[in-house]
């Protein structure tokens, strides 16, 4: 337990809101222990550390982040992160869809385009009270329009002081393998997929395909596969499909497997997510 042994281990505490209103997700993460692996989602996530210290590793770099730092995720930024010396993490964060963001920037700025936050993790930011507040009025389920103005001068803020609007595309550049491999992965995603048939699409031998497409990416073809699956089963949950079927029609195996993956790369089961949305809708 990294010097802490002997020490009462506080429970995780996982609780995640909708709010349909603003069409955004709120998690709040409590005495967490768990290390997240590779992985990147299709959404926008903005959040805070509340306690606890954190490695992370993101496109490349690696950050140390500890409370009162912002954290700023593209669609598809690749992440991961882990404990520093036994630390519980309490982290709070709202996921934005990309629809949702399109609009509030053309709300903001009379453009509608996808903003590209050029910083992932910024050191002990002012916004963070901002988000604070945006974040535990979503939590309350707070209906006060004071809630809308937050996000929008929230949101103001981040595009004025850590966007880059010519920006849009990883920094690395991506071979035609790699693009080709992408494309393949998100079209076929539901299938029983070998390396053997990467291969024979790009023409690369199984070591070079996957040194290149990690070292492009940050994220090796596997680990794309199952982030692909994990975000197509999300939507499923949210319409209220149960796990089992949205393990089927996602292309895990099993559901034991989709359970073990959804809650390593979301921090949820299944089945939580799935409350989520049957309360929403109830």
């Amino acid at each position: 337990m990294s010097g802490k042994e002997g020490a009462l281990t506080e429970p995780e505490i996982r609780t995640v809101k909708y709010d349909a209103e603003l069409n955004v997700e709120a998690y709040h993460f409590q005495g967490i222990m768990q290390k997240f692996p590779n992985h990147f989602h299709a959404y926008y996530v903005i959040g805070f550390i509340e306690k606890g210290r954190r490695y992370l590793y993101c496109k490349n770099r690696k950050y140390t982040v500890e409370p009162g730092d912002l954290l700023l995720f593209n669609p598809r930024d690749n992440h991961a992160c882990e404990q520093i010396d036994g630390e519980a993490l309490d982290y709070c964060c709202i996921n934005i869809q990309p629809d949702t963001m399109r609009k509030a920037v053309f709300e903001i700025t009379g453009e509608a385009y996808l903003p590209y936050f050029t910083l992932q993790g910024i050191f002990h930011s002012e916004l963070v009270s901002l988000l604070k507040d945006l974040h535990q009025m979503i939590m309350n389920e707070e209906k006060d329009f004071r809630k809308e103005e937050i996000f929008f001068f929230l949101l103001e803020q981040l595009l004025e002081e850590h966007t880059n609007q010519e920006v849009l595309t990883a920094d690395l550049p991506q071979s035609a393998e790699v693009r080709a491999v992408c494309k393949y992965l998100e079209e076929h995603y539901t299938e029983s997929i070998a390396l053997d048939d990467l291969c024979k699409l790009t023409g690369l031998s199984k070591y070079y395909l996957l040194r290149s497409f990690t070292k492009q990416k940050g994220i090796s073809p596997y680990s794309y596969l199952e982030t692909i699956r994990v975000d197509k089963a999300k939507k499923l949950l949210e319409r209220g499909v149960l796990p089992i079927a949205a393990a089927l029609r996602t292309g895990f195996s099993d559901q034991s497997h989709f359970s073990n993956f959804f809650k390593k790369f979301i921090g949820l089961t299944p089945k939580q997510y799935l409350n989520i949305f049957r309360d929403t809708h109830s």
